[in-house]
């Protein structure tokens, strides 16, 4: 009889156990799932809803930027940074370098082909660069609709229809030339390559952090835009008489 009862205690015990661990396992599980619908949930950088590979267009450019291949995005880096030293900090001139290289390049070919015979090797084949008339027509209808857009939005702003986007354009237009006085073009260039080659990497590399900072601030921005808009703007008898309608 003991036996017996210690085996139907036992048993319960083991029981007890299993539902124990099926409870333990059941919380952790749906307190994993509660971590992954907050992360899930967390808002992104300028509402953004699609990982920033696919944002990027999702091909070898965007592999380029995202530094998914560290061989090939540092040498194209380094490449950019060689041409502006020489143009900026030795001086080079852009028709000198042009030429120059194809002078080099000429050369190397040229004595290349002439040599492969002296040495039974076959001569190299020069590639074939031909732009096909889709390509141009592509090419071409792109830089129209960029072109019409552009006109479409001077237009506008022009138009003195939205005094607003009229006061944003010129803000932006006198930050842009302050910056300009600052640095050459080359440089100016040469840093705003530089920051969108390298910025989207980081923002990867640390997107949660930078997701919770870039929040705060645009809600520090939205909060001094109401504050300008409530003490300048809305005393503006144009912008004053578009809210009332």
């Amino acid at each position: 009889m003991m036996s017996e009862s210690e085996e139907h205690g036992s048993l319960l015990e083991k029981i007890n156990d299993k539902i124990h661990e099926y409870k333990h396992s059941s919380s952790s599980s749906d307190s994993d799932d509660d971590e992954k619908s907050k992360k899930s949930k967390k808002k992104k950088l300028f509402g953004r809803k699609h990982p920033l590979h696919h944002v990027l267009g999702g091909g070898k450019a965007a592999d380029l930027v995202l530094w998914r291949d560290k061989q090939t995005s540092g040498s194209i880096l380094a490449g950019v940074t060689v041409i502006w030293l020489l143009f900026e900090g030795i001086g080079y001139h852009l028709l000198t370098f042009l030429c120059h290289t194809l002078i080099v390049f000429l050369t190397v070919w040229f004595v290349w082909s002439n040599a492969a015979s002296f040495v039974n090797r076959s001569p190299p084949k020069f590639p074939e660069v031909i732009l096909s008339e889709v390509q141009c027509l592509k090419i071409a209808h792109i830089a129209r609709k960029e072109i019409n857009e552009a006109f479409y939005t001077l237009r506008n702003v022009a138009s003195g229809k939205d005094l607003k986007t009229y006061l944003t354009t010129v803000a932006i237009l006198w930050f842009i030339s302050i910056i300009g006085s600052c640095f050459s073009f080359l440089t100016l260039s040469y840093t705003i390559f530089l920051m969108a080659y390298t910025l989207p990497m980081l923002y990867e590399k640390y997107e949660d952090q930078v997701d919770v900072v870039g929040e705060k601030a645009l809600i520090e921005i939205k909060k001094q835009y109401k504050v300008i808009d409530a003490k300048l703007l809305s005393k503006i008898p144009m912008l004053s008489e578009k809210k009332q309608h």
